[in-house]
């Protein structure tokens, strides 16, 4: 990828799209089999493919000891922590409402990028942020009231989704690192996914019991788009965009997706508008594009 701008344009776009789309085929996978199961299932294909992918390359996957450190620690958090986290806020939340959750990605990356890398934060970037903030908060208030489920079920799924916020956030930053910099991005990925999903099914081993499979067809689609497009294309393009443009300013993303996923759950969920909810989404776009109006985040 180069560094200027035709270089990351194209990659920003394919990221937005496609994990816009992977929030509602998550929606799908909550049935039958277990999530951390569906969370292993999905990796342990993309670890595959990655691997694949390395060969034809002609990428060396022997990263060393240090490396596979770091690779079973972005495995961990990245594709444990944050997805086993994900699939179950969206068994109490919908998809769109789970996204607009993760739009807040930009603050958290933000904030570490500052402590670790000090990295600068706007006045701008704190003002948007509270404006945000209070968009999202509104948005679970319309959840609270009016959702299927009970009350303290939504309050749940709320927490689920900010922890796995904050577990991808530390993957992001730790792309900043200097070891990551270093390594081969596809044979780091590989590994991650791989490690991630071993102990993805040691987790749904040890909580739920043995390997359960669901042969629909939707369901076997939804595993290879989640693995393939959304996780082995988009993840090399979305951290390699982390690398070059910062943690922060790589989440610009975060203030798309939410919009397009919101609109498929409108569509495909019945996801029902209210002046609560719709004040909410507004409230958070506006303030993530002011957070984004300053030339460094």
């Amino acid at each position: 990828m180069t560094h200027g701008k035709g270089g990351i344009v194209l990659p920003f776009i394919l990221v937005t799209l496609i994990w816009s789309s992977t929030w509602i085929v998550i929606r799908d996978q909550l049935g039958s089999v277990p999530a951390s199961w569906s969370v292993c299932y999905r990796f342990l294909l993309a670890g595959v493919a990655m691997a694949i992918f390395a060969r034809m390359r002609g990428v060396s996957l022997n990263i060393g000891g240090k490396g596979l450190a770091f690779a079973g620690l972005l495995g961990v958090a990245q594709f444990v922590l944050n997805f086993n986290f994900v699939y179950r806020a969206e068994h109490y939340l919908t998809s769109g409402v789970v996204a607009v959750v993760y739009a807040m990605l930009l603050i958290p990356n933000s904030i570490m990028s500052f402590l670790f890398f000090r990295q600068p934060v706007s006045r701008a970037f704190v003002a948007g942020s509270v404006v945000a903030l209070a968009g999202i908060a509104l948005m679970l208030a319309h959840e609270y009231h009016a959702a299927s489920v009970r009350p303290d079920q939504v309050l749940l799924g709320a927490a689920f989704s900010i922890a796995g916020l904050m577990s991808a956030s530390a993957a992001n930053v730790m792309q900043g690192t200097k070891i990551a910099r270093r390594l081969p991005m596809v044979a780091v990925l590989t590994w991650a996914m791989l490690i991630g999903a071993g102990v993805d099914a040691l987790f749904a081993w040890v909580t739920t019991g043995p390997p359960l499979f669901e042969a629909r067809p939707a369901y076997l689609a939804g595993i290879a788009w989640l693995a393939l497009a959304g996780s082995v294309v988009t993840f090399p393009l979305y951290f390699r965009l982390i690398q070059h443009m910062g943690a922060g300013r790589a989440a610009y993303s975060s203030v798309l997706i939410p919009v397009l996923a919101m609109l498929i759950s409108t569509l495909v969920e019945g996801y029902r508008w209210t002046a609560l909810a719709g004040a909410g989404a507004l409230l958070a776009i506006i303030g993530m594009v002011v957070a984004l109006r300053t030339k460094r985040v």
